[in-house]
C-alpha cells in the first residue's frame, strides 16, 4: 500500500557538508574537508519559498554543521521575520571553533529551536562515536545555552538527540530505550554533575545510510540489521511519520521527502514521475504536488519500534 503525502507544513534544508566534526554514525558523511555547500542562487529561491507559502509552519536547517554553511544566518532571519519557527540540529562543539563563537547568543536573540546531538549522557560513549574531547565541549556548550535562558525560558527551546551506538554484532541489534524512560535518565544526570537543563530528549534509530551503512557493511551487518528493521515494524507509526508532511531540499535545491532519501539520492516525484526541485515547486505555485513518498528498505527504520524521526519517537 502506497505511503502518501500530507498537506507539507515542514521545510527541512541541507546547507551543506561542512562540519568541524567527523562522527561515526553520521549519515550525511559531513567532515571539515567537505566543501559542498549551499549557493547564493538557491537560497534565494529558497527565501522565495519561504515569503510565498505561508503553509510552511516550521523551516529545520541541518548539515553538516549547518552554521558553518552557506545561508544558515540569511534563511533564519527570512523565515524568523515572517513569523516561522526555525530548527537549528546543532553538533553543540562548533560554538568553540573561531568566527562562530557568537553562535549561542544569536539562536536566543532569534528564538531558534535548539536541537543538539547527545547520543549518550555518558562521557566514553559519546567521545567514541563524535571524537576525542566532543563530550567535554558539548557539556560547557550546554551550560551556554542553559545561562542564556536555553532549557528555562518556554520560548527558548532546548532538546537533546540520542541515538543507539552502531552495532558491531547481530547480537547487539538494537532500538532505542523508551523515550520518556531515557529522557528522565539524562535529565537526572546532567541535572546532578552538570547543572544542565533542557526540555525534550528525542531518540533516533540508527538508519543504515551514510557513515552507519558503511560500517554495517564492512562486517557483513547491512541485511541482517535492514531484516531486524523489518522485524521491528510498528504499524502505528506511519501516521505520524515524517516523510509525510515535509519537505527535504539539498544545497543544489532539489527536492526529496527526507533527509534519509536525500543522502541515498532518492528524488521526491510528481505523479508523472518528474523528479522536483525548488524552482519547479516555485513555477508550479504549489508545494503539494507530491502524491505518494519515495520508500525504500531502509524506512523500516522509522517505524521500528515507537518509531523513530526528526521529532523522536512517535508512539
Amino acid at each position: 500500500m502506497p505511503l502518501t503525502k500530507q498537506p507539507i507544513s515542514i521545510l527541512q534544508i541541507n546547507l551543506g557538508r561542512h562540519c568541524n566534526l567527523a562522527c561515526t554514525h553520521c549519515h550525511v558523511e559531513a567532515g571539515p574537508k567537505r566543501t559542498e555547500e549551499l549557493s547564493p542562487e538557491i537560497c534565494e529561491l529558497l527565501i522565495t519559498a519561504i515569503d510565498r507559502f505561508p503553509q510552511i509552519e516550521t523551516l529545520d536547517l541541518t548539515g553538516g554543521a549547518p552554521e558553518m554553511n552557506y545561508g544558515f544566518r540569511p534563511l533564519v532571519e527570512a523565515a524568523r521575520s515572517r513569523g516561522k519557527a526555525v530548527i537549528v540540529r546543532s553538533n553543540l562543539t562548533i560554538y568553540f571553533v573561531p568566527g562562530f563563537e557568537d553562535l549561542p547568543e544569536y539562536f536566543a536573540r532569534h528564538k531558534l529551536r535548539v536541537v543538539a546531538s547527545l547520543p549518550c549522557y555518558l562521557k566514553d560513549n559519546v567521545d567514541k562515536q563524535r571524537g576525542s574531547g566532543v563530550y567535554h565541549d558539548s557539556i560547557r556548550a550546554l551550560q551556554w545555552l542553559n545561562h542564556l535562558g536555553y532549557g528555562r525560558d518556554p520560548e527558548l527551546i532546548l532538546d537533546l538527540v540520542y541515538n543507539p551506538p552502531v552495532p558491531i554484532a547481530p547480537d547487539e541489534f538494537r532500538l532505542p530505550p523508551q523515550q520518556a524512560s531515557l529522557e528522565r535518565d539524562y535529565q537526572a544526570f546532567l541535572h546532578e554533575h552538570f547543572g544542565i537543563e533542557f526540555d525534550r530528549l528525542l531518540t533516533i534509530t540508527n538508519l543504515p545510510v551514510g557513515r552507519t551503512q558503511q560500517f554495517l557493511q564492512r562486517r557483513a551487518l547491512n541485511r541482517p540489521y535492514l531484516r531486524f528493521l523489518a522485524a521491528s515494524y510498528n504499524p502505528k507509526t506511519v501516521a505520524d511519520l515524517m516523510c509525510r508532511n515535509e519537505l527535504s531540499v539539498d544545497y543544489h535545491g532539489n527536492v526529496y521527502d527526507c533527509d534519509f532519501n536525500q543522502m541515498e539520492n532518492v528524488p521526491a516525484r510528481m505523479v508523472d514521475g518528474t523528479p522536483l526541485t525548488v524552482a519547479k515547486l516555485l513555477e508550479l505555485d504549489d508545494l503539494d504536488v507530491i502524491r505518494e513518498v519515495q520508500t525504500r528498505p531502509y524506512c523500516y527504520g522509522c517505524t521500528a519500534g515507537s518509531g523513530s524521526s526528526c521529532g523522536g519517537a512517535l508512539v
